[in-house]
């Protein structure tokens, strides 16, 4: 009762805003890759089914890790050294999750290529609701130590970090359509943000051989990338509305 309490403090409820909208920054390029794995089923309700369950399952991992958080810290033991570099449980899950991340985000972008330029008829290779589920659900566990290590340093109540967890994920899932609509409509936001994840996917790697990169430079680069992309997105519709009017004239 004592911890929920600590909520309510001036200084709790600045920790819980504070962090969830850090969780909620942290959680965008992970309902990005949900977003982009989940379009690829064939109907309308796996998709939502896909994509909710996705998040759901974040939360739960989230969650989970919160309560598991002496067993994340011993994650950080090295368990093995590979040409003089030690590589901990944590690392491990890191370069894994970075290696798939990037991966899975370059054969996307090779499959849209070949869509785009040959016209390559891709619904046979369609992933199952079950094969999307689990590729959601692994790089859900990846995105989930980012997280929860963001939440760890930053405050020590465990409820405020519940919390935080819980509204950011209300937020993702409230907003998750919109973000799969938006990039699904817009093709060049598509390939930006399967870039993004390429990018997320080498700062796992890295820092999973112990070379850390401040995440400021990551999001601000994101950001900077978004707003040209809509800059540039207005110019295209300003040059298709001039055509239209030359050619009525």
């Amino acid at each position: 009762m004592a911890n929920i309490m600590q909520i309510f403090t001036a200084e709790g409820l600045i920790a819980l805003l504070t962090l969830t909208l850090l969780e909620i920054v942290l959680g965008i390029d992970n309902v990005i890759f949900i977003s982009i794995i989940s379009d690829k089923l064939k109907q309308e309700s796996e998709k939502a089914k896909a994509r909710n369950l996705g998040i759901m399952l974040a939360l739960a991992a989230r969650i989970g890790l919160l309560f598991g958080i002496s067993w994340i810290v011993s994650l950080k033991e090295p368990l093995i050294t590979v040409l003089e570099q030690s590589f901990s449980g944590r690392d491990i899950i890191l370069l894994l999750g970075g290696l798939f991340l990037m991966g899975k985000s370059t054969s996307e972008i090779h499959a849209k290529m070949e869509m785009e330029e040959e016209g390559y008829n891709t619904s046979k290779k369609q992933p199952s609701l079950m094969s999307a589920i689990i590729q959601i659900v692994f790089i859900d566990i990846v995105f989930s130590f980012d997280s929860i290590l963001t939440a760890v340093g930053l405050v020590k109540e465990i409820s405020i970090m519940i919390t935080a967890v819980i509204i950011s994920m209300a937020v993702m899932f409230i907003f998750a359509k919109n973000i799969s609509d938006f990039i699904n409509e817009h093709p060049t936001f598509k390939m930006l943000a399967l870039s993004f994840l390429i990018m997320i996917g080498f700062l796992l790697v890295a820092e999973s051989l112990g070379v850390h990169v401040p995440k400021a430079y990551i999001y601000f680069a994101m950001g900077f990338a978004f707003i040209v992309e809509v800059l540039n997105m207005r110019m295209r519709k300003k040059a298709k509305l001039k055509a239209k009017q030359e050619a009525h004239r």
